[in-house]
């Protein structure tokens, strides 16, 4: 039953923002051949990289707080001790031009990815990203090269060979014992980072001992940052303090999402050493998780901040956003990726799901009334479990629900969720097609509707919703058609608090899991109308730009493109115009940053 508000609470209106704002800039912006896209050999790595600093992390580092002993891996399921059910659908062969339409979408995404990948190359060689309207670079995720390392895999995905020996032969330059950063944020590095790395070996089946060789420096690294008297993460990672030999500790207040998201990389990485510290560290974090979950504000949910120094779960704000999405994300794909050999990763998500479904899941109304456009709140947990100011409110981020939600309907049989998924998925789909550029804005607001079955629309509850108090006189009337004027409202849609779009993957990653687990070709139709759109918008000179309005055909642009634009967004178009069996669901996990982890057997 969904929860609905009676009046709107402009404080805590405010306060949900405010902590979307925070978690958005906390959480940054997750087989053709080759030959003859050969480019030049990139230009060497500027001369003030990390190699002057005088603090390095060095492997005689005594830890402060040891383990006594690990919590083991389970043991890898035969194929025949495995519970998981097949993921994909069972294709049908394609007919001839079926094949020609798909090959030419997939030929155009390949375009756009060769585009962006040269401008970083030429300009930004081993930085972390490239500026892409001015063939500049930034380091924001500790100079180690983040888009080459992220886009790893992708280069391998589309058969990029060529480009592929190039971002090999610079990994030797990548030193993980130094950063110029004055903090490490633990979650961006591994998803970014490690991922990359394993994904990469993991598809070329170990035939490159330095892609193994660099996740395992990398892993030695981050793993100081458990060093801390509970053994939980310092998130926000002060690693000089480790490299001398300092006291750390974790954080008071902590990303949901950051503090739970790390399991499948490190998970996958003692799979592939054989080292059982890194599953150790993060089962650790899963046990407090599966501790917290029934005593929270909201019982099955978690809040989006956490107190990992002392424990605690007490926080009131709630959404499935920014700040926590990929904890949820994690539950199914670390389900599948430890051979459904462990419980407690299904019971908590469906103990979540109890509670998205009966008190966060909601419908938006919309003027197409056939299809269910279905979205999530974010709420204020009041003691005992009771909600407080629901507000309807919508992120770019959001959207992968509708994917993990399809992947788990499979995974865990849960038949009777699909529908939701579908309806999640067509609500990201909904808000792309409502805009302007036909692109959907990182955060807005919508109009709920009253009953999820029975949702007819109506046009004077839209601007009631979009004023906030109902309509008793012309007056009023018209001051709400001029706010949806005035900010280029589509219908349904009664606000957007944050307009611009960060070339993020969300919304196709639930398209692609849901085309290759239902087999539905118009979900095909569907994102090649967004990857055109988006393609039209953001392309510049060096690669492809964030926007800053949805709702102008013209927006500005802001010269920014993150990693993964390539690792993600680029790979979900390309891989849902392949052919179903490149990089199947019933052979990988994709982690939140869609690298593809081999399932074990």
């Amino acid at each position: 039953m969904v929860t609905h508000r009676k009046s709107r609470s402009l404080t805590t209106t405010i306060l949900f923002l405010l902590f979307a704002y925070i978690c958005l800039i906390w959480l940054p912006l997750h087989h053709l051949g080759s030959r003859h896209h050969r480019h030049p050999r990139p230009p060497p790595l500027h001369s003030d990289q990390h190699s002057q600093h005088s603090i390095h992390l060095n492997s005689t580092t005594v830890e402060k707080h040891p383990v006594s002993s690990y919590i083991s891996l389970p043991p890898l399921p035969s194929s025949t001790a495995s519970s998981i059910p097949q993921i994909q659908y069972d294709f049908p062969p394609e007919s001839r031009p079926e094949r020609k339409i798909r090959l030419q979408r997939q030929r155009a995404v390949k375009q756009a990815f060769l585009h962006a990948w040269t401008g970083y190359k030429d300009h930004a060689w081993l930085r972390d990203e490239v500026t892409p309207q001015t063939g500049g670079y930034q380091d924001t995720f500790s100079g180690w090269g983040a888009t080459l390392v992220d886009s790893l895999d992708a280069l391998i995905i589309l058969g990029l060979d060529d480009e592929l020996e190039l971002a090999l032969e610079a990994l030797t330059q990548i030193d993980f014992t130094t950063t110029g950063s004055g903090d490490v944020n633990v979650f961006e590095i591994t998803i970014r980072y490690m991922g990359g790395f394993l994904a990469a070996h993991d598809l070329t089946h170990g035939k490159y001992p330095i892609l193994l060789q660099k996740a395992e420096e990398l892993g030695a690294m981050i793993y100081n940052a458990f060093d801390t008297p509970n053994r939980m993460p310092q998130m926000r990672w002060d690693w000089s303090r480790s490299a001398q030999g300092k006291e750390i500790e974790a954080a008071e207040r902590t990303v949901l999402a950051e503090f739970g998201s790390l399991t499948l990389e490190f998970t996958r990485l003692s799979q592939l050493t054989g080292n059982p510290k890194y599953f150790d560290a993060v089962q650790r974090i899963t046990n407090e998780l599966e501790r917290a979950q029934s005593k929270t504000r909201i019982p099955g949910l978690w809040p989006l901040f956490v107190d990992a120094k002392h424990l605690r779960f007490d926080w009131s704000q709630f959404s499935l956003g920014g700040c926590a999405d990929s904890t949820y994300e994690y539950l199914p794909k670390q389900h599948i990726l430890l051979g459904a050999q462990r419980d407690e990763y299904r019971e908590m998500y469906e103990a979540a799901m109890k509670v998205i479904t009966g008190k966060l899941l909601f419908r938006a109304m919309t003027k197409d009334e056939e299809r269910q456009v279905l979205f999530t709140s974010n709420a204020l947990g009041l003691r005992g479990g009771k909600l407080h100011d629901v507000e309807y409110i919508q992120e770019h981020l959001k959207c992968f629900l509708g994917g993990m939600v399809g992947l788990a309907s499979k995974v865990f049989n849960r038949t009777e969720d699909l529908p939701i998924a579908r309806g999640l998925t067509d609500g990201c789909i909904w808000a792309y097609e409502s805009m302007a550029t036909g692109i959907m804005p990182e955060i807005m607001a919508v109009s709920p509707c009253k009953d999820m079955a029975h949702c007819p629309w109506d046009e004077g509850k839209w601007y009631e919703d979009v004023l906030g108090q109902p309509i008793h006189s012309r007056k009023h009337l018209e001051q709400a058609q001029e706010v949806v004027e005035r900010e280029g409202l589509p219908p349904g849609v009664v606000g957007v608090t944050d307009a611009a779009y960060k070339l993020r993957p969300e919304a196709i990653e639930s398209i692609f899991i849901m085309y290759r687990i239902t087999g539905d070709k118009t979900l095909q139709d569907v994102a090649w109308r967004m990857f055109q759109n988006i393609d039209k918008v953001t392309r510049t000179k060096y690669g492809h730009s964030a926007i800053d309005d949805v709702r102008n055909p013209l927006p500005q642009l802001s010269n920014k493109m993150e990693s993964f634009w390539l690792a993600e967004t680029l790979k979900y178009f390309y891989l849902i115009f392949s052919e179903p069996d490149h990089i199947s669901l019933d052979e990988y996990v994709l982690s939140t940053e869609a690298h593809p982890f081999k399932r074990p057997s």
